[in-house]
């Protein structure tokens, strides 16, 4: 493709050189070979304009940057833009024919319910036989085909070669997650969207976005840019709700269980085998658990019906999903039931614990085991033991993902939120598989163990080495019974 059909819809600030033909786009300087064109990123490590003089030395026959270098190769065309992430977007975009005009592109932000909506959602679309593509933090799908995840949203080369090959796949959907983190990185930048949800904002990503301001603001400019085709689903219960779409084009639909909306859910019951649901006035029977599952079995039905499904098809196929996995998924042995979980902020344990604390009996004693993740952002961490060891009748703290932090220094920022009596009911273990060993040999029969923070993670990240470690698997080892 010519550099000039790459670079359509981007105004340059300037450009010297050629046309020349590309064989590929990439950012990573390392990659660029004979015919490609190298964009130059601003990171928050590295920056590329350090590595121009290398890739042109290596073949690549085009350059776009935010600064033009001095010195320029002949032979190598160089375009100056504004910014560089978005500019990638846009050139993905256009290389890769834009896929994400070709099928509907469903995207939703929030911090906590993602996964699950995504994945459910996925699922649905699949059992009414629509080709469906998926991007999550789990797993990437094409249909049933599964394509490894690394980033809750992948690059904008990554994510518009998947894209085209959903679109070659017959795909007529994709259900994606949106991180604030690719919204302000521009890598959904060139994106055409025919639906953006939100399904709440709460603490999380401070490390990255400094302040709550800017994590909502970063919310926010998703649905800012949304096309006036596209629909905007949110939910009013949430205190920034409506902010998210005061400046949106979309056509504004709201969900809600607690106040007046387009689709309003009651919760009739709820047990650990399910709950049972009025959505709009129609009763359904759903297998997943918890308030926080109704806000997201809410969001997939409204979705549903944005995308024109009938009503009562969409309320049998609400009917028969099942959780995502690592979501508030069962291991029971010895009589005992073991949840494993993502959450792994604030807010999301809270969930789970309150879920837990309203449907157990009185004689049912709740052991927490939770962590925190190294290198993010340490102001949860305090909070995170306060909410378990207030909703739990012990607590196990240990290690999550410490990466290249140190397991105790964390542990430490964990113990600083709790009080004399807090930590008199409270179990310091560091190493995760022990502190679960330890939750199941002090469990009773009828006894709960909720095990929060990796929830489907199969790793644990130790000074940059991943190592196996699943905490379903440690608790089906202890409980001496395998998952039904």
């Amino acid at each position: 493709m010519r550099l000039s059909e790459i670079i359509k819809g981007i105004a340059p600030l300037a450009t010297i050189g050629g046309d020349p033909e590309v064989k590929e786009i990439c950012f990573d300087s390392r990659k660029a070979g004979e015919g490609s064109c190298f964009v130059a990123q601003v990171g928050t490590r590295v920056d590329g304009h350090q590595y121009i003089d290398a890739v042109t030395a290596q073949g690549a026959v085009a350059v776009v940057c935010q600064q033009m270098p001095a010195e320029r190769k002949e032979g190598v065309a160089y375009v100056q833009v504004e910014n560089s992430d978005a500019a990638l977007g846009m050139m993905a975009d256009n290389y890769y024919g834009h896929p994400s005009r070709q099928l509907k592109l469903i995207g939703i932000t929030g911090t906590n319910g993602k996964t699950t909506t995504v994945t459910l959602l996925h699922r649905m679309f699949r059992q009414k036989n629509y080709h469906v593509g998926l991007l999550s933090t789990i797993v990437n799908k094409i249909d049933e085909e599964e394509v490894p995840a690394t980033h809750t949203t992948p690059d904008a080369l990554e994510l518009n070669a998947l894209l085209r090959r959903m679109v070659d796949a017959g795909c007529q959907y994709a259900f994606m997650e949106v991180s604030s983190h690719s919204v302000v990185q521009h890598r959904i930048a060139g994106l055409t969207f025919a639906g953006g949800i939100f399904s709440n904002i709460t603490h999380d990503h401070l490390d990255f976005h400094k302040t709550m301001a800017n994590y909502i603001a970063a919310k926010k400019m998703f649905f800012d840019n949304l096309p006036a085709s596209a629909f905007a689903l949110t939910n009013v219960d949430d205190k920034n709700g409506m902010v998210m779409v005061q400046n949106t084009r979309a056509k504004v639909v709201t969900y809600s269980l607690q106040r007046m909306a387009d689709y309003h859910c009651r919760v009739l019951e709820d047990t650990f085998q399910g709950m049972l649901l009025e959505e709009n006035g129609k009763e359904v029977w759903t297998r997943l658990v918890g308030r926080f599952n109704a806000y997201n079995l809410t969001a997939i039905y409204a979705t549903a019906r944005c995308c024109g499904m009938e009503e009562e098809e969409a309320l049998r196929l609400l009917s028969g999903l099942e959780a995502a996995e690592g979501r508030f998924q069962y291991v029971s042995g010895r009589g005992i039931t073991a949840i494993v979980d993502y959450a792994h902020t604030p807010d999301a344990l809270e969930n789970v614990l309150t879920t837990i604390n309203d449907i157990r009996k009185p004689n049912q004693r709740l052991i927490t085991v939770v962590g925190c993740g190294g290198d993010r952002d340490k102001t949860k961490r305090p909070e995170m033991a306060q909410i378990a060891c207030r909703l739990s009748d012990r607590l196990v703290l240990t290690s999550d993902n410490p990466r290249t932090e140190e397991p105790e220094s964390i542990l430490d920022d964990m113990e600083a939120g709790l009080s004399r009596d807090d930590l008199s009911q409270t179990v310091r273990i560091t190493d995760r598989r022990q502190a679960i060993k330890t939750a199941v040999m002090m469990a009773r029969e009828g006894d709960i163990i909720l095990v929060a923070g990796k929830g489907h993670e199969k790793y644990q990240d130790v000074k940059g080495v991943k190592h196996h470690f699943d905490d379903r698997e440690e608790l089906e080892r202890e409980l001496g019974v395998k998952t039904a």
